[in-house]
């Protein structure tokens, strides 16, 4: 898939993001790189300081946040350009999970219900 179409995806699954949590999501970055970092297998990355542990007192010291979609390894992972549509909408819901807070546990919790409630919207 061409980095045009990928990145399309990524801006597609943000916009998935329920609006009530969208309006909370400020001076975050997503970027796509090709590649995770080697010696890794993400699909995508958090950096930032977690919402709930700011102070609005604080909050201009924070360097921006970002999260980093990994194209490559989403592809890799992918048997058709629908698997890779799902595989990024479940990057981006985890990495923006980590924005708020969450543990693993709690987003493969996120993740399966998500899936769940996709498999019901399918035709």
């Amino acid at each position: 898939m061409d980095r045009s179409r990928f990145e399309d995806l990524v801006g597609e699954a943000m916009a998935e993001i329920p609006k009530r949590f969208r309006k909370l999501i400020e001076n975050l970055t997503v970027m796509v790189e090709d590649d995770c970092p080697p010696g890794t297998s993400l699909l995508g990355l958090y950096h930032g300081v977690p919402y709930p542990h700011r102070s609005p007192a604080s909050y201009g010291n924070y360097p921006p946040d970002v999260i980093v979609i990994y194209q490559r390894p989403i592809e890799s992972i992918s048997r058709s350009d629908e698997e890779i549509k799902d595989h990024v909408r479940d990057t981006v819901l985890h990495e923006v999970g980590h924005y708020f807070g969450l543990g693993e546990a709690e987003l493969r919790e996120i993740e399966r219900a998500v899936r769940e409630q996709r498999k019901g919207e399918t035709p």
